[in-house]
């Protein structure tokens, strides 16, 4: 399992440290762990791996794991930016609706560039599973991306996968850019053979230039393809999230057809899409990159989020008989409505506190909250 070097370090003038608590103080009790480019990395003392998250969209409950908090990919329309706000030590300012000209927040650029490695990941765990049974299913990289460049080096995801390896009955879903998945192939074909499991490739465009803009970090969009078709040779349940769907930028008919035959190509399970959500934390950073490289765009995203975070009704019935299309097109299976350890129609089979068992009759009654949707 991984273990992160923790270096012995003093705190200077103890009596003058500001009076932190929760996220905030073992943020700032966290030790240098290793760096990149621009990049610091921190070793955290994580007190549970397991969230339970009380979605407002759907009012369900979902179990998740993030091996991480924060994203090295730096993807510029990033829903989890808000992660960072926790680790501040004073409150932060949620920018209005309607408001698209502050600049970027200084604790949302640290999301992608103070990364926290969360210690003994594997050994919270093993000892959260013994509190729930295998009825929840569960997500893992929801917030940051399971398999960022970092986890070549420290193996936390995989520590994780091992301990998967050894249960049986359970769901899980996996969320990736990353090609580094391939890695594990031995892991994952273990785990799907006890398990549910069913690994969703994260690919927004076939075109690599505008990849690199959006997802600066992220590995190239033939490289996830690749990755995928290793999965599904492999005998996993694998397919691609085109999400989110971005207005004029990846949301054409042109550019869904593309995605869709590469997926088709590699042989994914199935194909999934769904709109930009917009929220407070991430909106300055996408405005300013929309007007950087889109500034004929600028007025459009002003207009369609001036007083919701979500898309309109009209442009998701739009782009969900757009997605079912090329679906179609190229037969390859839906995406089902229960998402993150969900399974295409016609595939195989199939997924911020501890967690507490609640009464059998309370737990998932509706499907999951849907991702960028």
């Amino acid at each position: 399992m991984a273990k992160i070097k923790r270096p012995v370090t003093e705190m200077l003038f103890p009596i003058l440290q500001p009076n932190l608590a929760g996220l905030a103080r073992l943020a700032a009790e966290a030790t240098h762990a290793d760096e990149g480019h621009l990049i610091e990395f921190k070793a955290i003392k994580a007190r549970s791996l397991l969230n339970k998250t009380l979605s407002k969209r759907r009012y369900i409950f979902e179990l998740s794991i993030n091996p991480f908090r924060g994203c090295e990919f730096g993807c510029k329309y990033c829903f989890a930016r808000y992660t960072h706000e926790f680790l501040e030590p004073a409150p932060i300012t949620e920018v209005p609706k309607g408001t698209y000209d502050v600049p970027q927040q200084s604790w949302a650029l640290k999301f992608e560039r103070e990364i926290y490695l969360k210690e003994n990941a594997a050994w919270l765990l093993e000892q959260e599973l013994k509190k729930i049974g295998p009825e929840h299913p569960i997500a893992m990289g929801t917030v940051t991306d399971p398999y960022q460049p970092i986890e070549r080096r420290v193996g936390i995801t995989r520590s994780i996968l091992e301990v998967f390896a050894k249960q049986e009955g359970y769901s899980l879903g996996i969320i990736t850019k990353s090609s580094l998945i391939v890695r594990d192939v031995d892991l994952l074909q273990k785990i799907a053979a006890r398990n549910k499991l069913v690994v969703h490739h994260t690919i927004t465009t076939t075109d690599a230039a505008l990849a690199r803009k959006m997802e600066p970090r992220a590995p190239r969009p033939d490289l996830r393809f690749a990755a995928l078709r290793k999965l599904r040779q492999a005998g996993i349940t694998a397919g691609v999230l085109c999400s989110p769907l971005l207005p004029g930028i990846n949301d054409s008919s042109r550019s869904l057809d593309a995605v869709a035959s590469r997926a088709a190509a590699a042989g994914a399970s199935f194909l999934g899409a769904h709109p930009l959500f917009l929220k407070s934390c991430s909106r300055p950073t996408w405005m300013e990159f929309v007007r950087e490289q889109f500034p004929a765009l600028a007025p459009e995203y002003a207009r369609r989020y001036a007083h919701a975070d979500f898309a309109d009704a009209a442009y998701k019935k739009q782009m969900t008989a757009l997605v079912k299309s090329v679906c179609r097109k190229h037969g390859i299976g839906e995406r089902s409505n229960v998402p993150l350890v969900a399974r295409a129609q016609d595939a195989e089979p199939e997924q911020n506190s501890e967690v507490k068992k609640e009464p059998k009759a309370a737990r998932f009654r509706e499907p999951q909250a849907l991702l960028f949707a």
